[in-house]
């Protein structure tokens, strides 16, 4: 009985832990998608144009991304338009 319960609470506990990981993996997500569009903002403000990419911003706006860790897909129509912000997080493979 005992041993079955202490299975269940570490279950329980192993399961918490990875629902957390989870979280925060998608915060760090939202994370870098607004600090991209930001930085986007800021360099419209100070050029008058969007940049033309996340290197750009990477280059000349102190922009840091965890390529191990995500994805970011940026897709600008025109340079008076805000661009598309898009960040995944990569499936690690363990």
């Amino acid at each position: 009985m005992s041993v079955a319960v202490f299975g269940a609470v570490i279950g329980v506990f192993l399961q918490g832990i990875l629902s957390m990981s989870d979280r925060m993996e998608r915060e760090g997500a939202e994370t870098l998608r607004s600090a991209v569009a930001r930085a986007s903002v800021q360099c419209y403000a100070i050029e008058g144009r969007y940049p033309p990419s996340v290197a750009y911003l990477e280059e000349n706006y102190g922009v840091k991304i965890d390529r191990e860790r995500f994805d970011v897909f940026y897709e600008g129509f025109a340079s008076n338009i805000m661009p598309s912000i898009t960040v995944n997080s990569r499936v690690r493979e363990e």
